[in-house]
């Protein structure tokens, strides 16, 4: 099965949050162990970039810094942080902050002066018995004010291709690359 455009999940930690914008893609993965975690899922996040994005983030970066908005910290080494982390409550990787963690979603996001965005990745099982389990992975953003906006009238077409590529890629992560969570 494919990447299919969807619905915030029900029991997902950002139902009933308050978000002037929300999409939402689902995929379906194989999981017959039962033994691939929300934290598994988290770090594929970081793994599932298509390589081009970097180069769009850069530009992104350059264009906001002059707006005093966040960039991530450029000093840190990022192998060495993906390698040691552990999807807890709190903790940063890049312009990610992980505010929550629970045994079925992650919940990655940045507040910011424009606007505040949250990521949800969030894990079910499928009534098939055979180890499927859907994987949806969802975007809500909240303006604070009209330069927010602004700034997401261009970004959205592109959050609207990179998002069901990072999605089929987290899938090809956890189900191809495990010794990469371990």
């Amino acid at each position: 099965m494919g990447i299919i455009k969807s619905t915030l999940p029900q029991h997902s930690l950002l139902t009933g949050t308050n978000y002037a914008y929300v999409d939402s893609f689902q995929g379906t993965y194989l999981d017959v162990a039962n033994d691939i975690s929300a934290q598994d899922i988290g770090k594929a996040f970081f793994y599932s970039a298509p390589k081009w994005t970097a180069q769009l983030f850069e530009l992104r970066n350059r264009l906001v810094s002059v707006f005093g908005l966040k960039t991530p910290d450029k000093t840190q080494d990022r192998q060495a942080l993906l390698d040691n982390f552990t999807c807890e409550a709190g903790e940063r990787l890049g312009l990610f902050k992980v505010f929550d963690r629970t045994e079925d979603e992650v919940i990655l996001g940045e507040d910011d002066r424009h606007l505040d965005f949250r990521i949800s990745l969030y894990k079910e099982s499928t009534n098939a018995h055979d180890g499927t389990k859907n994987l949806t992975l969802s975007t809500t953003v909240t303006f604070h004010n009209r330069f927010g906006k602004l700034y997401f009238l261009p970004v959205k077409p592109f959050h609207r291709l990179i998002v069901p590529i990072m999605l089929k890629g987290i899938i090809h992560q956890i189900e191809n690359n495990r010794n990469v969570f371990a």
